[in-house]
């Protein structure tokens, strides 16, 4: 469990840098929109990535923490 906790670690913070860098290149979401029109933009999509990233990478921080249900 803990290889995949690193593996899962790993991928997303680097996928997260990756969203980042890519979410400042697009055109900026327009302020005092839902959660849910994000997907209409470009950069509203890599940030909602980047969240999704960054969540994986946390669970993967606590899968190579606590390995093995400890």
């Amino acid at each position: 469990m803990r290889k995949y906790g690193l593996i899962m670690l790993l991928g997303g913070a680097l996928g997260f840098f990756f969203a980042t860098g890519k979410m400042k290149e697009a055109e900026p979401v327009p302020p005092g929109i839902s959660i849910s029109e994000y997907a209409r933009y470009e950069a509203g999509r890599w940030e909602l990535l980047r969240y999704a990233l960054a969540a994986i990478g946390g669970i993967g921080a606590l899968f190579s923490l606590f390995p093995e249900g400890r």
